[in-house]
């Protein structure tokens, strides 16, 4: 079946993996109600030929589809076709609790059946804005990719400029730029005063950026008026060259005021040559020579001109690879992060525990892996609503980010669990830590909103590495889970290790 997109425009693209074609039907409805754009499909089969056709925002799927060693999932995370698309399973709740560890493996959220309506179209939306969220960092990445690229093809067209302004091809700030271009104008042209003022064409005021003649003049203010080639250039947007200020018109009324007030105009010729970074910042390369110096040329506003362009290439060289940085580092925080509780995913923990297990072994350290499990969590989804559960396991994130050192790792593991991992930590400290966790959930009142508050407690089973029976990844996590099994078979609240 193809994309169908309702009257109400398109605001995402959702396969509906459904073997009951009842149910399928009503999901499928109900999200084109929204304005969804669905496909349904029965099986694997019909699911991976839907995906192959067009790939979708989220998938919604039953998992009476999964397959139960999680190949389903594992085949759409290892394929780049489809790593990034959002999935929800659905299931009967018995189902996820006595088995989220599979259940989840590689989702992003599971809705438990008989479906909420409110909870199923919250959730949906919540894990389409995050694939809406990464779409975006990846296009402003490639945007930003492609100014790079022209930046750099300019820079290789000014070849010639190289030897001159090579300090300014490496990573150096704005600041340091205006530095660097003002003293090496000033040297190649033999003159005394060179400036950069940053300043816009509608501005009663500019900041002095840097200058040759004075290194201490950076960050002062001038006011434009007195410098009407300056002034000039900036409303024009186009280089000025006062070859004698004696006698050209713009200087006529710096020569009256004065002569009025007995003063000598110190001014023998002056350049000023504009640029502009973005639509915000703009200024000018500002040149000038006293009575005793020569006359600034045309050849000199050429020569200043092809800098100028050349150090402006160069600021939005380093902009864009700062800009590149940035959305690197928000893409990556996109796909590692849990978009409920903004504590590490799943994968991404799976990913952080192989190299702190490498490392403990490589230094002969330990680890340690806290599982902690929310006792009776189902209670609060049942008396106050699944919104209200989000609440409480956001607030169970920010507690445990609050908890640890800055060393330690958190992530939610699926459902109500949570990790923490604890570097270099045996387990004595840990069962120590442990138990502070523990005691300090059981006594915080978690508020869910409209002056309500529940309070829960919490079960903890503790593995370390290396220790007997514990000689790897797998290893670590099933002796954890061990732990936290008897700890909820015990009575929950309590840490076991």
């Amino acid at each position: 079946m193809d994309f169908v997109s309702s009257s109400a425009g398109e605001t995402g693209r959702v396969i509906v993996a459904e073997a009951n074609p009842v149910t399928a039907g009503a999901l499928s409805w109900l999200l084109r109600e929204q304005g969804y754009a669905v496909t349904t499909v029965a099986n694997r089969g019909e699911l991976f030929a839907a995906l192959a056709r067009s790939v979708p925002d989220l998938i919604l799927i039953d998992d009476d589809i999964l397959e139960p060693d999680g190949s389903v999932l594992g085949r759409l995370r290892s394929d780049d076709r489809w790593h990034d698309v959002r999935v929800i399973v659905t299931a009967p709740w018995s189902a996820i609790e006595e088995g989220s560890g599979d259940l989840l493996w590689g989702a992003d959220d599971c809705v438990s059946e008989p479906f909420r309506v409110p909870e199923l179209l919250g959730r949906v939306r919540t894990q389409l804005r995050a694939s809406g969220q990464l779409r975006a960092a990846r296009a402003a990445l490639r945007d930003t990719s492609t100014e790079l690229q022209r930046a750099r093809d300019d820079a290789v067209s000014n070849r010639r400029l190289v030897d001159m302004l090579h300090e300014i091809t490496g990573e150096l700030s704005p600041s340091e730029i205006y530095r660097l271009l003002a003293r090496r104008v000033a040297e190649t042209l033999e003159i005394s005063h060179c400036t950069v003022v940053l300043a816009r064409a509608d501005d009663s005021f500019g900041t002095v950026a840097a200058a040759y003649e004075d290194s201490t003049a950076q960050d002062v203010t001038v006011q434009l008026d007195e410098y009407p080639e300056i002034r000039a250039a900036l409303d024009t947007g186009r280089s000025v060259l006062v070859e004698d200020a004696s006698t050209h018109p713009l200087y006529a009324g710096v020569r009256a005021s004065s002569a009025r007030e007995g003063r000598i105009i110190e001014a023998h010729s002056a350049a000023t040559i504009p640029f502009s970074i973005d639509r915000v910042r703009s200024g000018v390369l500002f040149l000038r020579t006293e009575r005793s110096q020569r006359n600034l040329t045309t050849d000199d506003v050429a020569f200043c001109e092809v800098v100028v362009r050349a150090a402006v290439a160069a600021i939005r060289r380093a902009q864009a690879l700062e800009t590149t940085r940035a959305e690197n580092r928000r893409l990556e925080a996109l796909a590692t992060t849990d978009p409920l509780t903004r504590v590490l995913n799943r994968r991404a923990l799976l990913d952080r525990l192989n190299t702190e297990v490498d490392r403990a072994r490589r230094y002969e350290s330990s680890l340690t892996l806290l599982l902690l499990d929310l006792d009776h969590f189902k209670q609060i989804n049942d008396t106050a609503g699944h919104l209200a559960g989000d609440t409480v396991l956001r607030q169970i994130g920010e507690l445990l980010e609050e908890a640890i050192r800055k060393v330690d790792i958190v992530a939610r593991y699926g459902g109500e669990e949570f990790v923490v991992l604890l570097p270099e930590t045996l387990s004595d400290g840990a069962v120590a830590f442990a138990e502070r966790l523990r005691e300090r959930i059981a006594a915080q009142s978690f508020d869910v909103g409209a002056g309500r508050a529940v309070n829960l407690t919490v079960s903890i089973g503790i593995a370390t590495f290396p220790s007997p029976l514990v000689a790897s990844t797998e290893d670590l996590f099933a002796r954890a889970d061990e732990a936290l099994y008897r700890a909820k078979s015990a009575g929950r609240n309590q840490v076991q290790t």
